[in-house]
């Protein structure tokens, strides 16, 4: 009995692609074997050398393709491989939109036990670039001592020095070069993350697509940052759409970008961006949608799920700065949000009041527990209940409380096709509910990521 395996590390070898992996890297096997080879495609024929091998699967690189997919396309973005922001610029967008599609089904038929549920095909974009309304982009030095502005190489802390992301805001793009090229000019410091010294972290960029208004947002270690009168000349000379620049300061030693104090240098506090009728006031911490047409196709479609004819009590439990809220109020006899944290309740009653909404109320706390506090104090019951969870999806203490209230309709917002499957799974078994169909939405062209809307309907 051997524990040979079937390849060795440093080899190269050729293999058929058979699938892709949720992050985007091509199956190959050998033997039964598994190995993932990023920057490939199933059906592809592909010489490749193994680069690490484990008990049961292993990695390799792309050497070369011998046998194209008919959805390779020639990466557009110079950086692609290196930086890794980007899972997908090697496949062609209609093959990007038939891989969600596939990667939904297969999460709620295996995760889910849901195989019969209908999954539309993947609502794409009509030019899938430039669509991002946010940069968040590190600061380094070069070595000849002048400022780099670029994202961190895939697996490490390397700034790649860069003039564009091509699936960022091209405003966004050339308003975090010119800080950059003012910084350098002035003589501000970079963050050093090794030494923990330096001044300026990150400069971040907010687009509002709808209004042309830009926030500026510069991070730095520390309160000091030097000719702060003359960086904010420059910046408005040089960047006219400029309304807001943000001063937030991160002391620690830390991935994380924001820190916890943040002062207005010059203009407004907040960016006002529109979607649909809706507007929307956005500080330089507000969590927003980053691709704003399609999050207009995902709360449309949201809102056609809910059903609302205009009687209808409803609890939008992850709230967040009422985004979804706001688009149900529109049709709901009212809504009430929920979300854990407070920032994000206190811009969602702004937003209530700026579009002159009177049928919402916010509460911070979680759902599970403001919402039968809700239901003991004023008898609340949701006739529509609407769920917009982060990647790991709903505490079952959510999924509980649902069961419990039994509203008519959920819809359910997901980020994650695997936690989504599992939920609805969970909601499915009591025989209480049923999934009456799910939408796919690409929110994130060139990447893995996909976001799905499910109407879930009360059978009993």
């Amino acid at each position: 009995m051997t524990n040979e395996l079937p390849v060795q590390k440093n080899e190269t070898i050729t293999a058929t692609i058979e699938d892709l992996t949720h992050e985007g890297a091509g199956v190959a096997k050998v033997d039964g074997y598994t190995l993932f080879v990023p920057n490939t495609l199933p059906g592809e024929t592909a010489e490749i050398k193994v680069i690490k091998t484990k008990k049961g699967y292993g990695f390799g690189r792309l050497l070369n393709v011998i046998e194209e997919s008919a959805d390779r396309v020639e990466p557009p973005c110079p950086i692609y491989k290196l930086c890794g922001g980007c899972q997908l610029q090697h496949m062609s967008y209609s093959g990007q939109k038939k891989y969600k599609h596939k990667q939904v089904i297969e999460a709620l038929s295996r995760l889910g036990g849901l195989a019969d549920v209908t999954v539309h095909p993947t609502l794409g974009m009509d030019d899938p670039w430039h669509y991002r309304n946010k940069a968040q982009v590190p600061i380094g030095t070069k070595p000849d001592g002048h400022l780099k502005a670029g994202f961190y190489q895939q697996r490490s802390h390397r700034i790649m020095d860069m003039d564009a992301c091509i699936i960022q805001q091209e405003s966004n793009d050339q308003a975090v070069q010119t800080v950059k090229n003012i910084a350098d000019e002035l003589g501000i410091t970079s963050y050093n993350e090794d030494k923990h010294r330096g001044t300026l972290r990150h400069v971040v960029a907010r687009y509002a697509q709808t209004t042309g208004q830009l926030m500026i947002v510069l991070i730095t270690k520390d309160e000091t940052l030097s000719h702060k009168k003359k960086l904010i000349e420059k910046i408005r000379a040089e960047i006219p759409d400029t309304v807001s620049i943000i001063h937030n300061i991160n002391p620690k030693r830390t991935n994380v970008i924001f820190g916890d104090k943040t002062n207005v240098l010059w203009g407004e506090e907040y960016i006002y961006d529109h979607i649909g009728d809706i507007s929307f006031a956005i500080s330089a911490r507000s969590f927003y949608q980053v691709n704003p047409d399609q999050t207009k196709v995902l709360y449309d479609k949201a809102l056609e799920y809910a059903d609302l004819k205009g009687h209808e009590t409803v609890v939008d439990a992850y709230c967040g700065i009422g985004t979804i809220s706001l688009f149900l109020a529109q049709k709901a006899q009212h809504v009430h949000g929920v979300d854990i944290v407070p920032e994000a309740i206190a811009d969602a009653k702004r937003n209530a009041r700026l579009n002159q909404f009177e049928n919402v109320t916010f509460a911070v706390g979680e759902a599970e527990e403001v919402v039968p506090w809700w239901a003991k104090a004023n008898g609340l019951r949701p006739d529509v209940m609407v769920v917009d969870p982060p990647r790991k999806g709903c505490d079952n203490k959510l999924l509980d409380m649902m069961l419990e209230t039994r509203p008519e309709r959920i819809v359910y917002v997901s980020c994650n096709p695997a936690t989504l499957a599992r939920d609805l799974k969970y909601l499915t078994e009591s025989g209480a509910y049923q999934v009456n169909e799910v939408q796919p939405v690409d929110m994130f062209p060139q990447t893995t990521h996909v976001e799905c809307v499910s109407q879930i309907i009360l059978v009993k």
